[in-house]
């Protein structure tokens, strides 16, 4: 008795499929971007061995409790009234910088007993470990607000032109350096520089 013949499968296209699958999905797939908050480290200056003194009027302290209670400077607040706040602070000018000059762009109180210069002005914000997300993202907002509502004042004052647009700029030309653009961007950092210092959690 003739034995029969197993039929053959045609796999000579699964190749093909198998490639076209994978373009499909390599196409169609989004993937997900990590959110948090965008900090920049300072470089490490190897020169400097001991800390820098920091007088007690130019640092500028926030603290949120377990239960989300908001101190600044040792007196409860809203988180509302917390932006207003930290533009008073940094803009009062209320002395010199490092060079022993005087800011003659802010346009606060001159308060001796504040900040000297947005050059010197440092916010430090202090949490507690079991401080909820929300109410920590939502000071951390506040506080970026204050120096971008300075930056952007400065734009406009200076180069007739909002800050925010002028970083969009630059983003979207990030593979064509525009010299006058990331000198005009830089020198309104350079005028209220973004000092803002986290202490370690507490734990309650």
């Amino acid at each position: 008795m003739a034995k029969r013949s197993a039929p053959e499968v045609n796999a000579g296209s699964m190749a093909d499929i198998a490639f076209l699958l994978l373009i499909f999905f390599l196409v169609t797939t989004t993937i997900e971007k990590d959110k948090g908050i965008l900090r920049s480290l300072p470089p490490i200056d190897e020169s400097q061995t001991e800390p820098p003194v920091i007088k007690q009027k130019n640092l500028f302290t926030v603290n949120l409790n377990f239960r989300d209670q908001l101190q600044v400077e040792d007196e409860e607040m809203d988180v509302k009234d917390l932006r207003e706040a930290a533009i008073a602070y940094l803009d009062n000018g209320g002395g010199t910088n490092a060079e022993g000059q005087t800011c003659d762009y802010c346009q606060g109180k001159k308060d001796p007993s504040s900040s000297d210069h947005p050059d010197k002005a440092i916010i430090s914000l202090k949490h507690d470990r079991e401080t909820s997300y929300g109410k920590y993202i939502e000071v951390q907002n506040e506080l970026v607000a204050a120096y971008n509502f300075l930056r952007e004042r400065e734009a406009q004052k200076r180069y007739n032109r909002s800050f925010a647009d002028m970083l969009e700029e630059k983003e979207k030309n990030q593979f064509k350096k525009d010299e006058k653009l990331n000198e005009q961007i830089q020198a309104i950092k350079d005028l209220y520089p973004m000092k803002l210092s986290e202490a370690e959690p507490t734990q309650n």
